[in-house]
């Protein structure tokens, strides 16, 4: 893989590591213009935002896990890998939680596990923006990559999210105030609408806020269309949304005169009430917005390479998320299969978890249900996934130390150059520690 790319991008001096177009490994943008300067102490980034460097920064952190343990006890490597397996062999129902801060092949390694043993697999979508693509299922999408944003966008509609803090360099990079190639004006050419209830700091630049009543999309997404459609809204149309009608007509007239527009999508239409239901109709909004102009919408995805497992996940046996191989063949079904859902109705007897900080992030049951049961855990840091763990094997960081591909938010493949090695030497990446972990799975229990 490493031949694909420009090789000379990554020059060493003595102690001292630089290098240039590092794809940044934390949101969904993948920003690919990073610049890196590594020393043995010290990580110094260009271009890149504050979570951006406070990522490149886990360097040279002095919490970083460098040896696997097995009960919180220093063990060798091949004897963490072993009782990994032992726990996976043994149970009769183990889950696979693919988190998102790494590659599509690392993925693609732990998918395998997961089909081998007949266990559950899931990913983070399952707990953020799993009604989206469910959404896409039932509706279809609109889509197009970022770089056509940025070249032909002249109205960007940011409903639910607030990429002024969620993706700093989004508004920036992409989708509000740098120049395109249709849109030599910049910001000045462009013109912005926020569907959010409160005073975002995205929708303190807007020029049109439109302030939706909390759990009200559903319904404001059903009234724009009736006012693009010329119709005449309902008279309870602003007690139901909070909107008033002249906001609506107005949203509606800013979307027939603009030339190329999209909708970002955020997690305040997939979570609240609606769900799937409410991110349909945005998509059936894009779909009626192109009768009379160029329309495209995209999930604004916050984890880097969290729509990497979506994708890996559907080419690899059909289904986005939420999957079941305990009958041999893969079975899709949200809420039964998620992983929040099973772990709280007790249904798992052991958990593998790569890349990701469920402990932090679950609500309360499903952790206790953790508690419980068998944990094995691929982390970099000490935090309460790896306090829920009795197996944690160190892991390491893509995109930095070892090479992969991730898929950013408009669903397009990056490749992700390598600059240094991880500070061990039992294993080279999470893909290869998935690998050999599967090796030993086998030897246990052959088919």
């Amino acid at each position: 893989m490493s031949n694909m790319v420009k090789t000379d991008l990554v020059k060493q001096e003595q102690e001292v590591i630089r290098c240039t177009d590092v794809t940044c490994p934390v949101c969904g943008m993948s920003c690919d213009d990073v610049e890196v300067e590594l020393t043995p102490t010290s990580v110094t980034t260009k271009n890149a935002c504050l979570m951006g460097d406070a990522k490149f920064q886990e360097l040279r952190s002095p919490h970083r896990f460098v040896y696997p343990t097995v009960n919180g006890e220093r063990v060798t490597w091949e004897e963490a890998l072993n009782a990994a397996a032992d726990i996976l062999v043994k149970a009769k129902r183990p889950f696979f939680f693919i988190g998102s801060e790494t590659s599509n092949e690392a993925m693609a390694a732990g998918i395998e596990i997961a089909e081998y043993l007949g266990g559950l697999v899931d990913g983070n979508a399952t707990i953020c923006h799993g009604p989206t693509v469910m959404a896409f299922q039932d509706v279809g999408m609109a889509g197009c990559t970022l770089g056509e944003c940025r070249n032909r966008s002249d109205l960007a509609i940011y409903w639910g999210c607030n990429p002024a803090d969620s993706h700093p360099r989004h508004m920036s990079r992409h989708s509000m105030y740098m120049r395109g190639f249709f849109v030599e004006q910049g910001y000045q050419g462009r013109k912005m609408i926020v569907v959010d209830p409160r005073r975002s700091p995205t929708a303190a630049q807007a020029d049109l806020h439109v302030q939706v009543k909390p759990g009200r999309d559903f319904e404001l997404l059903n009234a724009v269309m009736v006012a693009l459609r010329g119709m005449e809204l309902h008279p309870d149309t602003e007690k139901v949304t909070g909107v008033s009608v002249d906001t609506i007509k107005k949203m509606a007239e800013m979307i027939k005169e603009c030339k190329f527009g999209v909708i970002w999508v955020g997690l305040g239409i997939a979570s609240t009430h609606g769900k799937h239901h409410n991110a349909s109709m945005a998509m059936r909004l894009t779909q009626l917005a192109n009768d009379y102009t160029k329309f495209v919408i995209l999930a604004n995805r916050g984890h880097c390479n969290v729509a990497g497992f979506n994708q890996v996940l559907s080419w690899t046996c059909g289904f986005p998320f939420a999957v079941d191989y305990s009958r041999g063949v893969p079975r899709y079904q949200p809420g039964e299969y998620s992983c929040v859902d099973a772990l709280r109705r007790g249904e798992v007897d052991a958990m593998l978890v790569m890349c990701a900080d469920l402990g932090a992030h679950l609500p309360k049951k499903a952790v206790e249900r953790m508690m419980d049961i068998p944990v094995i855990s691929i982390e970099i840091a000490p935090g309460p996934q790896a306090f829920v763990s009795d197996v944690i094997l160190p892991g390491v960081l893509d995109g930095m130390e070892c090479e992969g591909t991730f898929y950013r938010m408009d669903n397009v493949p990056i490749y992700a150059r390598s600059f240094c090695k991880p500070p061990f030497d039992f294993t080279t990446s999470n893909e290869h520690t998935l690998k050999q972990l599967l090796k030993i799975i086998k030897e246990k229990k052959p088919k």
